[in-house]
């Protein structure tokens, strides 16, 4: 019998390469027989590194590459970022794999040898603060509006360096970037609600397969978490329902427990000044319509004024 192949499409950054192989990893532990191959694929996201996400396509950029050389056949599956990954399918492909959800919570990092409060009130009045999210901008101006936010792009090494050579006072990431690079020390401050909610599926991954690949999709079901599939169901139904893109200043925070998953969500306007939040409780058996429930709650209280101020909503 011949030994079965398994490829990962996937970008090249060495976060990106880490989630790869992550998924290459639980591959081989579902199936000692399987060889896993990775398909490196250059996005759009990789190549422009000077402009904001949201001015030139915005929705998509880290993504749309990775799914082609799925669609292609170069790949038999592409791994995602699932906070990148438009709530729109693409034709021909299902998200059929959701792994176990790594930390969720975004984090204030400081430049190195930093002398001071290392919290978010012991910022000096007026200091740059790099992000290239418009959820977190949009979350730091409602809670810091006297700070100048500014947006930064490149890979996590790169914003780091960019940092402490004194570009910016202070940056915005994910948890979960700098735990999976090994950089954990780096964080100063955890951001948590009600000061900062994160965005629809931070700390998961997305694993996307041809829709009619039967054994590919089966591979997938097989390493993912149930759990987290059923609280990024929901919180991708929310985005989808405001018909808002990933880069709009949208937050959440999700918890399944017993037959129930609960959902928080907020949307902002572009400066911060204007918020709103409800919360949603609904059935763990249909996480989509706790999600949509929510959306309409947002919605009612004025949530489509402030998306329409935003250029990401």
């Amino acid at each position: 019998m011949s030994t079965p192949t398994v490829r990962i499409a996937t970008r090249t950054s060495r976060l990106a390469l880490w989630q790869a192989e992550h998924t290459a990893a639980l591959l081989r532990a579902a199936d000692a027989d399987v060889h896993v191959e990775l398909v490196h694929v250059s996005t759009e996201g990789d190549r422009v590194l000077t402009e904001p996400l949201a001015t030139f396509g915005g929705t998509g950029v880290f993504t749309r590459e990775v799914q082609h050389a799925v669609l292609d056949g170069r790949a038999d599956l592409a791994v995602h970022s699932l906070k990148d990954l438009p709530t729109v399918a693409a034709d021909g492909l299902t998200l059929a794999g959701v792994p176990d959800r790594g930390p969720v919570r975004d984090v204030l990092v400081l430049p190195a040898g930093f002398e001071g409060e290392r919290t978010l009130d012991g910022l000096a009045e007026g200091a740059k603060v790099g992000t290239g999210s418009v959820r977190r901008q949009s979350q730091l101006r409602s809670a810091r509006p006297d700070l100048q936010v500014a947006d930064v792009r490149g890979n996590v090494e790169t914003r780091l360096r960019k940092l402490d050579e004194g570009e910016y006072d202070a940056l915005l990431l994910a948890e979960a970037g700098l735990v999976r690079l090994e950089l954990a020390e780096r964080i100063d401050v955890f951001l948590e609600p009600p000061l900062m909610f994160h965005a629809v599926g931070q700390g998961a991954l997305g694993l996307e397969c041809r829709a009619d690949d039967d054994e590919t999709v089966g591979r997938l079901r097989a390493i993912s978490d149930e759990a987290t599939f059923v609280a990024v169901r929901a919180e991708r139904a929310l985005l989808a329902e405001l018909r808002a893109g990933c880069h709009a200043p949208v937050g959440v925070a999700s918890a399944v427990a017993g037959d129930e998953v609960t959902m928080t969500g907020v949307v902002l306007s572009a400066d911060g000044t204007e918020r709103v939040e409800r919360q949603q409780t609904g059935e763990r058996s249909d996480p989509e319509a706790t999600g949509r429930e929510l959306a309409r709650a947002l919605f009612e209280s004025g949530a489509d004024a402030l998306l329409g101020d935003s250029d990401a909503g």
